[in-house]
């Protein structure tokens, strides 16, 4: 492949963790006037009917079987999102919340290791005691009502770990963008389930509310799960889970712009030792970076 792909496929990558960071302050803003449920089970569903649409060529010839599977993987997903957007609906601080979730990728090879006997690289045994330093950094000094919601991204971080070892095993089978359509809309279903059980819905929508819950569906999601499947389609795997990695540091820098947030010294050690965890974590995609083929 030419380099040029490479860089052109890894610019959209990016780009597309820039969408994933705005996704978070899209997400907040929407959260003022919606129900946490509501807005996360409408914008799945209609982001997952959009995909459908854009890549229905993809679901030609596809087995139950597989499809099964794919919802199984689409209702855990839907239980990490109850978890996330109900801690994100109480966080003060979206910064620290994105770290804390992205310790997913820190525990994704520990789940696959002692649930599916799979055998991770050592460095995810040296990954793992800095995320967890990384997490008492983050706790210390936090105010109880914040822990709540650190307490919530946590069990995302978990749910997505466990999501992401189902999600491997069907990749090779399905389409990816076939896949994640599947996923969104099983768990858009499952969410606005939860919703119509627990949650009063508004009697009006303010048009600034409408906006960003669009801006949530069509930008953060849809467009976002677009170009991550072309991005991902010209560069290497390796390539594109190290840039993936720049989710939460996009999110703290514009939270950072938008809310005004800031970080305590304590936080940001924290931060700074789970960002590190994730790359240790994903040394060996690093090596295969830089080692000539």
């Amino acid at each position: 492949m030419k380099k040029s792909t490479h860089l052109k496929a890894e610019l959209i990558l990016v780009f597309v963790t820039v969408l994933a960071g705005l996704g978070w302050i899209f997400s907040k803003e929407s959260l003022v006037g919606l129900p946490p449920l509501f807005f996360m089970g409408a914008r799945f569903l209609i982001a997952g009917f959009v995909l459908v649409l854009a890549g229905r060529r993809f679901f030609n010839g596809l087995v139950w079987n597989d499809v099964k599977q794919a919802i199984q993987v689409g209702l855990v997903m839907g239980v990490a999102m109850m978890f996330w957007v109900s801690g994100l609906d109480r966080a003060s601080n979206l910064g620290v919340g994105a770290f804390i979730t992205s310790l997913g990728v820190v525990l994704v090879p520990v789940f696959g290791r002692f649930i599916f006997k799979d055998h991770p690289p050592k460095s995810i045994w040296v990954a793992l005691p800095v995320a967890v330093s990384g997490l008492a950094f983050l706790a210390l000094g936090s105010e109880v009502s914040y822990e709540v919601a650190q307490l919530l991204f946590l069990g995302s971080a978990l749910t997505f770990a466990f999501q992401f070892n189902l999600l491997s095993r069907l990749s090779t089978r399905i389409h990816v963008l076939v896949l994640t359509s599947i996923q969104l809309m099983v768990a858009g279903t499952f969410l606005l389930f939860l919703s119509l059980c627990t949650e009063h819905l508004p009697v009006t929508i303010s048009i600034s509310v409408a906006g960003w819950f669009l801006a949530s569906t069509l930008i953060a999601t849809s467009l976002r799960f677009l170009l991550q499947t072309y991005g991902q389609s010209l560069t290497p795997t390796s390539h594109a889970a190290v840039i993936m990695n720049l989710e939460p540091v996009w999110t703290a820098f514009f939270a950072a712009i938008w809310f005004s947030e800031s970080m305590s010294l304590n936080q940001l050690m924290g931060c700074g030792l789970i960002f590190l965890a994730m790359l240790i974590s994903r040394w060996t995609q690093i090596r295969a970076i830089f080692t000539p083929s």
